[in-house]
């Protein structure tokens, strides 16, 4: 089955012999058993050769201007009298009246069905209908899969408020341990405190010893006096 935009090419292709007052303007719907090799062909005949070229130039003009195609192959442009322009899925014969006449393409495919502009644009329609209905049915067959894939999502969540519950009872032994270890540093504040009074105590009991100890030399002395005096009286 030929495609969209097979027949928006062939209407185009059409619609240019037309503007190029092209004559007996026929479309050949081919039989797929008998030929392989297209599925239409456009006939028309102009009444010179000059009129033949500027047919097929502006075939060619408009389908590249509108749709990027080339044909594949053109023959016979240079004599004019019939020019065969290959688009794969169409090809278009531009003849003279009398090469027409004398070839016969319409009475060599006999299998054929002649069809017009109007019969070509309702197969354009609805193949354009059929496309848009196969588009539109898997569109709906794949509506019910959204509640589907909320559910992993409701998961992830538990699983993360799992995984994040550790994470604040991680954090209090962390603030625990400071604390532990700033007691100790209190505890060994207070002895620092205390270490300095030793050395002061120690000088202010050594002069009190000095003293004792200068108080005895003197008592010697006054008893060193004392006893002569006691002699001189005995004499």
């Amino acid at each position: 089955m030929p495609s969209i935009e097979s027949y928006e090419l062939l209407l185009a292709a059409a619609a240019a012999c037309e503007d190029k007052k092209a004559e007996d303007i026929r479309i050949l719907a081919l039989d797929p058993t008998e030929s392989g090799l297209t599925d239409y062909f456009l006939i028309c005949n102009g009444t010179n050769e000059r009129q033949n070229v500027a047919i097929t130039d502006e075939i060619e003009l408009r389908l590249k201007r509108d749709f990027g195609v080339y044909p594949n192959s053109v023959e016979g442009r240079r004599q004019g009298e019939w020019i065969l322009m290959d688009y794969v899925d169409f090809i278009v014969h531009v003849f003279s009246a009398e090469k027409r006449a004398f070839y016969g393409l319409e009475r060599l495919r006999k299998s054929a069905t002649t069809i017009s502009v109007d019969d070509l644009n309702a197969e354009l329609k609805a193949a354009i209908a059929a496309t848009r209905a196969k588009t539109s049915k898997p569109t709906k067959a794949a509506a019910p899969a959204k509640p589907v894939a909320k559910k992993p999502v409701v998961i992830k969540k538990a699983v993360a408020a799992k995984k994040t519950a550790p994470v604040k009872a991680a954090t209090k032994p962390s603030a625990a341990k400071p604390a532990a270890k700033k007691a100790p540093a209190k505890a060994a504040a207070k002895p620092a405190a205390k270490t300095p009074l030793k050395p002061a105590a120690k000088k202010a009991a050594a002069p009190a010893k000095a003293a004792k100890s200068s108080t005895k030399p003197a008592a010697k002395k006054a008893v060193a006096k004392k006893a002569p005096a006691k002699k001189s009286a005995t004499r």
